[in-house]
């Protein structure tokens, strides 16, 4: 399976392909789309058909982005909250199935607490893909990202399947517990 991970931004969104077999993960690529210092529609028309650019070449099976989290800027949050919808269009466009991870999920999943340094996430992304040389720190969250659906892709998908059966059975998840 070929997953492709997304780390949206204004200025500059970082991408990550890996490949997983069985429980191996291989790096395929990775970098940055950088958006020219133009107006909003300018750069998310970048973001949109570089993302798109980045699938025809490496043809993922899936997608993983990072979640929009809130800061203190609202302005801010709302331009992110942009480029990741330029980038999510550009995954669904190409018919793939798009997973979304918060920060604290991939920086769990990759260097094993929520609270790690972005250079904790690029030192782990390195080591877990074998990599000659550090990533810059947007391609090492892509990676980051990828590498995390890439654990917990298939849990989601067993879940998932779950589901119906345990709707039909009146059982229900509440609070991380089955309840009846």
């Amino acid at each position: 399976m070929k997953i492709l991970g997304i780390d949206p931004g204004l200025r500059t969104t970082g991408f990550g392909v890996i490949e997983k077999h069985g429980n191996k993960l291989s790096y395929i690529a990775s970098g940055t789309i950088k958006t020219p210092d133009a107006d909003l529609p300018q750069r998310l028309k970048t973001i949109l058909s570089s993302v798109s650019e980045v699938i025809a070449t490496y043809r993922p099976d899936c997608a993983a982005i990072e979640k929009v989290f809130v800061n203190v800027n609202p302005q801010s949050t709302l331009l992110l909250g942009q480029a990741r919808g330029a980038a999510i269009c550009a995954l669904v466009h190409a018919d793939l199935l798009v997973a979304e991870y918060t920060a604290l999920q991939v920086k769990q999943a990759v260097v094993g607490q929520g609270k790690a340094q972005k250079a904790q996430v690029q030192d782990m992304v390195q080591r877990l893909l074998k990599l000659s040389g550090m990533p810059g720190t947007d391609a090492a969250d892509a990676l980051g990202v990828a590498i995390c659906h890439a654990h917990s892709g298939e849990t989601l998908s067993v879940l998932g399947a779950l589901a119906p059966e345990l709707a039909r059975k009146g059982l229900r998840v509440r609070g991380g517990r089955l309840v009846g």
